[in-house]
């Protein structure tokens, strides 16, 4: 029964290539790494932009803008084949010379950044209105901006060199490890057996608490065991940002993750206002959860359990997946029939089996225009949202898929309004169906609220964590010991009173992938920005109706145009720099709250 409640389905790739390394592919590759190799070389004999030599700088433009489009296909390719078969040492190689490719390719950039660097804002600005680059005016100025933070030209190059084997080495030494990572489950029988970390997450979000301290005690101890090469890890990612930093001019280490996101410090200042001013009515959630059980709060490990309720189960693939094509179908048809044709072409990876990496997410190829869709199904309405979460994530750049390249290419937090939108649609479907019994609405809500709580309450411990983290290794290393007090300090001081005595999590900065990224730092905070537009894009669709669908699409097609206070004031005419705008999303949850404690009332949960 087991086996059944956790199938999935396996993706098909050969809309990237018919096979790993056969004939089509490996002529790409040779194709693509000549084609960087004289670009690289054009690039750097060409003089800073000028009148003079504009016209060059054009050609050379478009060249690039083709080369990243292969480059990012094959690599999203890869990285497809290496996330559900982690410990296919082909893949895991074929990654690491991709990443040598990618190194070759950003020397291109260090030229462009050194032909963008001083020329004049008259100028810039007249070169953008060439017709061959229209679409691409945001993309550029931002290349531009770049450019005012770089080492001279042979540093930034030595710097892309060095990154292959040193700073990218540690985000695979990390992923190689937890990949292949195995821990003991204790089932409350008394049986044990030995599972893959991809099962731990589910496990610990188990209805039954027993199963969850269980793995959460079990996963640790294996987390525990290679606690030194993950401090190794994250120290030598952060020490080498850090040092490229300084040399670049960016005076805080927050600085270039905002440039990413693309919002100003005043946003995120404003956000994290509205968030810590509203912490206690966020608590109340978990708290509320806890009480059902007699208990005051709640331990972080269950921070994603649903409540203990009798009719709580798992689903079947086909369970899972049909819930969220019927709520995509209620609510947002055109949405519900792009996931119809998701599912034809075989563009997902649900199955739960050993050596899949951990973790859920969304790629695609600007090339073929398809996306994909990766995570493991084992049965849980978490795994339901995850799953229209990523679909977002996938219509977002479905959207964008007429648009040119660098026209698609949108910072953090607009991708995760787009995402938690999806849960939206998903939570939305399920409380409008009749056929679904108050119980399981129940839990939607429980679902939704505990993501709300999530979001809000874990995203920002994560950020406070990695603030604290990177102002003490700006003095050094940072030991074991110091990372799980810092981790221990985080998550009491933002849970509060909705945390249990002792029910912290000192291993979570080991334990959670996102720390580890070499692509990006700071990989925390857009899901609570994401969380909060999201919320304030639905209640407006709530308010209109289909009608708000166009002006939704219309928002997601502006997200790689534009910065994010933009989107949102040409959007919804709202100005995200005030705390009042994210007040409004968080105080937008007391209603399920109140709903959710009335359900709770006139329903038996089980102790």
């Amino acid at each position: 029964m087991a086996d059944k409640k956790t199938q999935g389905v396996k993706w098909d790739l050969t809309g990237y290539f018919p096979s790993f390394n056969g004939p089509e592919m490996t002529q790409f590759k040779k194709k693509l790494a000549a084609d960087i190799a004289a670009l690289q070389k054009k690039a750097a004999a060409l003089a800073p932009l000028s009148a003079k030599t504009a016209a060059e700088w054009e050609k050379l433009l478009l060249l690039a803008e083709n080369a990243e489009t292969r480059l990012g296909h094959v690599m999203s390719y890869v990285g497809c084949l290496e996330s559900a078969d982690a410990a296919n040492e082909a893949y895991s190689s074929e990654s690491a010379k991709l990443d040598m490719l990618a190194a070759e390719y950003s020397k291109f950039g260090v030229d462009l950044l050194r032909a963008l660097k001083d020329v004049p804002e008259k100028f810039f600005t007249a070169f953008l209105k060439r017709g061959a680059l229209k679409g691409a005016e945001h993309s550029l100025k931002r290349v531009r901006e770049r450019a005012r933070r770089t080492m001279s030209p042979d540093e930034e190059k030595l710097a892309a060199d060095l990154g292959v084997d040193g700073f990218q080495a540690w985000d695979r030494l990390y992923n190689k490890m937890s990949s292949k990572l195995e821990f003991d489950m204790v089932w409350p029988d008394g049986r044990k057996e030995r599972l893959p970390i991809s099962r731990w997450r589910a496990l610990m979000a188990d209805a039954d608490r027993k199963v969850g301290r269980a793995a959460f005690e079990g996963g640790n101890k294996a987390w525990a065991g290679i606690e030194v090469p993950c401090a190794a890890a994250l120290n030598a990612l952060s020490g080498t940002r850090l040092a490229l930093y300084k040399r670049r001019g960016i005076k805080h280490f927050l600085d270039q993750s905002l440039f990413g996101a693309g919002i100003k410090k005043s946003t995120l200042d404003a956000m994290y206002t509205a968030v810590h001013r509203s912490l206690q009515p966020v608590r109340e959630i978990l708290k509320a959860k806890a009480a059902t059980m007699g208990r005051k709060g709640i331990a972080f490990y269950e921070r994603e359990a649903p409540l203990p309720l009798k009719d709580s189960q798992l689903y079947t693939w086909t369970e899972g997946s049909d819930k969220v094509s019927a709520a995509f179908d209620r609510v947002y048809p055109a949405l519900g029939a792009y996931y119809k044709d998701f599912l034809k072409k075989k563009w997902l990876e649900s199955e739960a089996r050993g050596g899949k990496r951990p973790g859920a997410f969304c790629t695609g190829s600007n090339l073929t225009r398809e996306q994909q869709v990766y995570m493991t199904f084992n049965g849980s309405l978490g795994d339901v949202n995850t799953l229209a979460h990523e679909m977002g994530h996938a219509w977002h750049s479905h959207l964008l898929r007429e648009m040119r390249p660098w026209a698609t290419e949108y910072p953090m937090t607009l991708a995760e309004t787009a995402s938690i939108f999806g849960e939206h649609l998903l939570a939305a479907g399920i409380q409008a169906d009749p056929g679904i019994s108050e119980t399981q609405k129940l839990i939607m809500l429980d679902e939704y609220l505990s993501g709300a709580a999530v979001t809000i309450l874990d995203i920002t411990t994560r950020f406070e964590f990695e603030k604290a983290f990177h102002e003490e290794r700006l003095k050094g290393e940072v030991s074991v010991a110091r990372l799980k007090e810092l981790m221990t300090e985080a998550q009491k001081r933002i849970f509060g009173d909705a945390l249990e005595p002792g029910g912290e999590d000192p291993m979570f900065w080991a334990s959670k992938l996102h720390f580890y990224m070499s692509g990006v730092s700071f990989y925390n905070y857009p899901y609570t920005f994401g969380f909060l537009m999201a919320a304030t894009l639905f209640a407006k669709f709530k308010a209109e109706g289909p009608a708000f669908l166009p002006k939704y699409e219309a928002f997601l097609r502006l997200t790689g145009s534009d910065t994010a206070e933009n989107v949102a004031k040409r959007s919804l005419g709202a100005d995200i720099g005030k705390p009042e705008f994210w007040e409004t999303a968080i105080k937008g949850l007391s209603e399920p709250l109140a709903r959710y404690r009335k359900l709770l009332e006139n329903l038996k949960v089980a102790a």
